[in-house]
């Protein structure tokens, strides 16, 4: 069973779908006004600081990075549907 957290990644600038594999398999949605959103679990903070230099060496903005229980609260204030896999608050127990 893969473990981690979910994570939405958003960054300046389009990356096809074809980045999904450099990116450790996060899905990558592109959304209007130039930017691009990188979702999916992240198994933990070691792989998040990878996912992040790779964004930085493609010389990608970074607009934002949400997690857990606040992508959750964030998703369910904005009328998305809640997610029911129990992802944990970011940063607190990550295995």
């Amino acid at each position: 069973m893969v473990t981690g957290e979910r994570y939405e990644i958003r960054v300046k600038g389009r990356l096809g779908s074809e980045w999904s594999a450099w990116f450790d398999g996060l899905t990558v949605t592109n959304r209007p006004g130039g930017e691009t959103v990188l979702s999916g679990l992240v198994v933990d903070q070691a792989a998040l600081h990878g996912i992040l230099s790779k964004i930085r060496d493609l010389g990608l903005p970074l607009l934002s990075v949400r997690c857990g229980k606040q992508l959750q609260e964030e998703e369910e204030q904005e009328g998305r549907p809640a997610d029911s896999t129990g992802f944990r608050t970011c940063g607190k127990g990550v295995k």
